[in-house]
């Protein structure tokens, strides 16, 4: 249900919001957002506004600006505490001040208070942030500005700051306008939304500058994303940006700060070959709010049932010989297993049984048991441990969910998945980045599973080791990293690093960096040239966003408890670079208006299902057997056109073709890889059985074969915009059919030698 957002009345009426505009400047695969909303008291009483708003987890927040009639009031960063005694001696005595505040248990929660507000006065608030946007498994890279944050569910003994506010029902009450400039070495494709936008319009003929925007009379009610689509997505680069003018060189603002973005090659020697190894746990939030859809349209499907699907189509994909296990949490936990269980057909089908059954029945969502139980179980030797968490992110206790998973990223590794609207991206981001995995967000209508294939590939691929950077500058050049060491490399997923650049002068030396580390014994080396000459940009973009991520890390080294002086440093840095942090926050408080508010103050509190302020942000090259006359036969088949694998009046469909016939496909294929020859099939394939059977070029020992081929054609042929999904299927399916064939051409060898002998 839509909830009403912004101020209300005594009457609980939500009328001052007036507006809500956003600016959005891409460059490359950074976005710099400025935020402004602007409204106006109708109450006859002073107000205190309390604004509890979503925020990406890896933004920094940066700016924080409001205006009150014709003064500008430009806040400043202060340690927490005392920045709100600030902000409470100001409205206590009838100053208009405000306090904006991240949650100390989620960074992407924050708080915004704007006190003693009088009777009939305007005003608006402008948050500036800046944030890396992230690449999707088509490549694109996501901008999202959230419309809703959900109430985390607080477990016993805590609190969350989103419980401050109760959600109100009604209509959104205020459009929002957002445009769009980007700004990209190589041209701008395309840019999708799930919202209408105005045509893309280019402000170059290279089509590298180009500007879109929400089409008029946008209403706020739902997470606005877009996609950006380049030509060249995967471009290693070197940035420098220069110190601030009048900065001391030495601190963080002074210096030169680099941002290295690589993007590894990690592939497996063997890579036609299904690994067998591995143990992958499934932990599924099955909490209440998982029974929502996927977004704010009650038509849309339900997370629970998004993630049903998908956990069958894991189900399908995963390499025989390998373990695994499926836990639901709520308020309780539950497993499938008492402990992992070899992956086979047995195991695949009472677990395929039980998926069938899950419901979003198990109540509120501590994610914390069952993650202490998982830990506590013995890892499988030779069978790497492999986490998958399905959420829509309502968890309270987020650092401290972190922390556990962090601990134990050396011997589990976790891919996180954020479902529907309002998902945590503190949780999602921080337990993947915690545990050497990688997250994943599934918004609106988008199918869930390109995302988890995506995923699936990042686990089954081989683990890089030794990971370092070797740096080639002059001797004079001081290196500092900002970000934390890099633990774990995927195949073409990009790797950002910040760092500090001292001693750095204005000449055109040049050097280079190289990532280096090894895959399966073989040493790798990606390495970046660049200019030692900063970039003359005074926007100080990438320091915010180096600075952010040294924040992050110094708060982890507080929390792990090994680092007495870190929280100490976190403040210094935030302070001195105007970055957010947990422990500081922006104050800001009109001094010039000399006469006290008079009148009781009233208090206000947002929804807790709001707006987001600020963020207000060869098809069958696999068909090379050694049997000949059986792949010959195949192909007369398909010229023919006996089965349908194209859309064309040809294939002539005789049977009505189920809701969604790809998972109905992929629920009958068998754990080894193949599908037996029936009428559920041949219905799938518009035939009756008989019509198979008949059709088939191999002996009767050959149909389960000739129904796996039929399978994996249907696969392509009618689902080929969904490989992703179906990838690991069809491979595995394919190396039960060589690995069929073989066995059965030995076979026919052997007999033939005994009958000649």
């Amino acid at each position: 249900m839509a909830t009403t957002c912004g101020l209300r009345t005594l009457k609980n009426e939500p009328v001052p919001l007036k507006s809500v505009s956003v600016e959005v400047d891409v460059q490359g695969h950074v976005a710099s957002v400025n935020s402004t909303l602007q409204y106006e008291n109708q109450e006859s009483n002073p107000v205190e506004a309390i604004f509890i708003f979503p925020m990406d987890s890896n933004a920094a927040v940066y700016r924080f600006l409001a205006r009150i009639g014709d003064v500008e009031i430009e806040a400043q960063v202060r340690e927490k505490e005392k920045a709100k005694e600030e902000y409470d001696d100001a409205i206590s005595s009838g100053q208009e001040a405000f306090l904006l505040e991240e949650s100390d248990e989620s960074s992407d929660v924050f708080r915004l208070s704007v006190g003693s507000l009088p009777p009939g006065q305007t005003a608006s608030v402008t948050v500036g942030y800046v944030s890396e946007l992230a690449v999707q498994a088509d490549h694109a890279l996501r901008f999202c500005l959230p419309a809703v944050l959900n109430p985390r569910y607080t477990p016993a003994g805590s609190s969350s700051m989103t419980t401050e506010a109760s959600p109100q029902a009604g209509d959104v009450p205020y459009t929002l306008s957002l445009t769009m400039n980007i700004y990209t070495p190589s041209f701008v494709q395309s840019v999708e939304s799930n919202c209408p936008l105005t045509p893309l319009a280019f402000l170059s003929q290279d089509k590298t500058q180009a500007k879109v925007s929400l089409a008029p009379g946008h209403r706020f009610d739902r997470d606005v994303e877009l996609l950006l689509y380049y030509s060249e997505p995967h471009q290693p680069m070197a940035i420098l940006e220069a110190g601030q003018l009048g900065v001391q060189s030495g601190s963080l603002m002074g210096d030169t700060v680099a941002m290295l973005s690589f993007y590894p090659v990690i592939e497996a020697e063997k890579s036609s070959h299904v690994a067998s190894s591995g143990e992958f746990i499934f932990l599924v939030d099955r909490s209440g709010s998982m029974e929502c859809p996927m977004n704010q349209n009650s038509g849309d499907k339900s997370r629970i049932s998004s993630a049903r699907d998908t956990l069958l189509l894991l189900l399908k994909s995963l390499p025989l010989g390998c373990y695994f296990n499926i836990y639901g949490f709520g308020s309780e936990y539950e497993s499938f297993f008492p402990e992992s269980v070899e992956y086979t057909q047995a195991t695949m089908e009472s677990a395929v049984e039980m998926v069938k059954s899950m419901e979003a029945d198990l109540g509120g969502t501590e994610i914390l048991p069952p993650l202490q139980n998982i830990y506590s179980k013995p890892c499988l030797p030779s069978h790497p441990r492999q986490l998958f968490v399905f959420t829509d992110g309502e968890v309270g206790n987020t650092k401290e969910v972190i922390n556990l998973v962090k601990s134990h990223a050396h011997s589990h590794r976790c891919f996180t998945f954020g479902i529907g609207e309002g998902a945590s991206s503190a949780l999602v981001n921080g337990m993947a980045e915690g545990g050497s995995g990688h997250p994943q967000f599934i918004t609106g209508s988008e199918r869930m599973q390109p995302k988890v294939m995506q995923s699936l590939q990042y686990a089954l691929n081989p683990v890089a080791k030794d990971i370092a950077m070797k740096w080639n500058i002059p001797a004079e050049v001081s290196v500092t990293p900002l970000s934390p060491p890099v633990n774990v490399l995927f195949n073409l997923k990009r790797v950002i690093q910040y760092f500090q650049l001292t001693g750095q002068n204005a000449s055109n030396m040049s050097g280079s960096v190289s990532l280096h580390y090894i895959v399966e014994d073989k040493p790798f080396e990606n390495k970046i040239s660049f200019n030692l000459k900063p970039d003359a940009d005074n926007s100080m973009l990438l320091h915010r966003l180096g600075a952010r991520k040294a924040i992050v890390d110094l708060e982890g080294k507080v929390r792990e408890g090994d680092d007495k002086s870190a929280k100490e440093r976190a403040v210094e840095l935030s302070i001195q670079s105007g970055v957010s942090s947990s422990y500081t926050a922006f104050i800001g408080v009109n001094r010039e208006n000399k006469e006290p508010v008079q009148g009781p103050l009233q208090r206000r509190l947002m929804a807790a299902r709001i707006y987001a302020l600020t963020h207000i942000l060869g098809c069958f090259c696999m068909l090379s057997y050694s049997c000949q006359s059986f792949v010959l036969m195949f192909r007369i088949l398909l010229k023919k056109k006996k089965f349908g694998v194209n859309n064309s009046e040809e294939a002539n469909i005789s049977v009505e073709e189920p809701e969604d016939p790809m998972v109905d496909l992929i629920g009958l294929q068998r754990a080894d890889g193949s599908w037996d020859l029936q009428q559920s099939l041949a219905s799938i394939l518009g035939k009756q059985e008989e019509e198979v059977v008949k059709a088939s070029p191999g002996k009767p020992e050959f149909s389960s074969v000739w129904a796996t081929v039929l399978a994996v054609l249907w696969l392509h042929g009618y689902k080929a915009e969904s490989r992703d999904e179906w990838q690991f299927v069809a491979k595995k399916a394919m190396t039960w059919v060589r690995a069929h064939l073989l066995i059965t051409a030995i076979l026919n060898l052997l007999k033939s030698h005994f009958i000649s002998s």
